[in-house]
């Protein structure tokens, strides 16, 4: 797969954590949950940037960026646990693209790659992960 290829793959993984994020941050409450409320609203900014400089990156490339999807399928969020647990969830899969990003670029876009799965590994830590050897590689997973 060439670098542009992955470059839209990790723009279209973005598409999807940025709706799915507006979707969990509707269903939480800033006083009920003021903790929960801020590490989703971060993690809401977080991707917006990250899907922004993947556009710019893309375009940079004379390349047409992949469009979002419509919708996207939602994850459970009838408790406060299930919006957690699909951040969790949702992290967990932006480390894996960006781990796949990370073995299909070079220079400075597997630089943008290692620092975007460092942080989808230390944002997993937020909500409830574990740390992991190796973020992002199911095959070298700690759990």
């Amino acid at each position: 797969m060439s670098a542009g290829e992955a470059l839209q793959t990790t723009l279209a993984a973005e598409h999807a954590a940025v709706f799915v994020y507006g979707a969990l941050g509707g269903r939480t409450s800033r006083e009920a949950n003021p903790l929960l409320y801020g590490a989703l609203s971060t993690a809401y900014a977080a991707h917006r940037a990250r899907r922004d400089l993947l556009t710019r990156t893309i375009l940079d490339l004379d390349v047409e960026p992949v469009a979002s999807e419509p919708a996207y399928e939602l994850p459970r969020m009838d408790s406060p646990r299930d919006v957690e647990r699909a951040a969790l969830d949702l992290e967990r899969s932006c480390a894996t693209t960006y781990a796949y990003l990370v073995a299909n670029t070079a220079g400075q876009q597997r630089r943008l790659a290692v620092t975007a799965l460092n942080e989808a590994a230390v944002r997993e830590l937020v909500f409830r992960g574990t740390p992991e050897t190796f973020p992002g590689l199911d095959e070298f997973t700690d759990r």
